[in-house]
């Protein structure tokens, strides 16, 4: 049974509801399956501020926990077009993994959320590419795998490059059932391309 983790940075509830999704198309797809978060590097100062919704109850993963799974599937929201400065630390502390080598083939596939929908959706995926290719990770797209992402009646998160969700610039608009749906869609065919990747 291949393994795979489905690891997220959330700040405001959206990324873990979006992996709930993810996660029932991995166990769908008969993935065995790990769930974690990555550690905040923000203070709780900071936070309240933000008006961050608290941590969920999930396990914050140690970068040395990588190797025991197949592949990976990252969730974060975009930052600019980029990733999270919590998730670029964490994979600034994989140095050791990628000396070794330890993540050559593995696979990986990415689901994020926006503002907007024009918020970086795709950018954000492709800005995180170099990182997977310096470890050696294969990135496994979603392609337009579910007709949903067909659908211009109203403003759908997700695209070829994975799952999403648009959250509006206050947080306000949560995860759409169309939008879960493409979640799960995903999550479903990862896992098949995964155990093909891990045979």
């Amino acid at each position: 049974m291949v393994k795979i983790f489905v690891i997220t940075y959330s700040t405001y509830g959206h990324i873990n509801k979006v992996a709930e999704s993810i996660v029932k198309g991995l166990e769908k797809g008969g993935a065995e399956v790990g769930r974690y978060q990555i550690a905040e590097t923000l203070s709780d100062e900071i936070l309240a501020k933000m008006h961050a919704a608290p941590k969920a109850d999930i396990p914050i993963i140690d970068p040395k926990q990588l190797p025991e799974a197949d592949g990976y599937m990252f969730g974060f929201p975009t930052r600019y077009g980029t990733t999270p400065a919590q998730v670029k630390a964490f994979f600034d502390a994989t140095g050791g993994l990628w000396q070794k080598q330890a993540l050559v083939g593995k696979s990986a596939g990415f689901f994020f959320s926006t503002a907007s929908q024009h918020g970086g959706q795709e950018v954000t995926v492709l800005t995180t590419l170099p990182i997977l290719a310096h470890h050696g990770i294969i990135y496994v797209p979603f392609g337009y795998a579910h007709p949903n992402l067909f659908d211009n009646s109203e403003v759908i998160g997700g695209s070829a490059w994975g799952a999403g969700t648009v959250a509006n610039g206050d947080g306000s608009r949560m995860p759409t059932e169309k939008e879960l749906v493409i979640a799960e869609a995903q999550g479903e065919k990862f896992a098949a391309v995964a155990a093909k990747l891990a045979a």
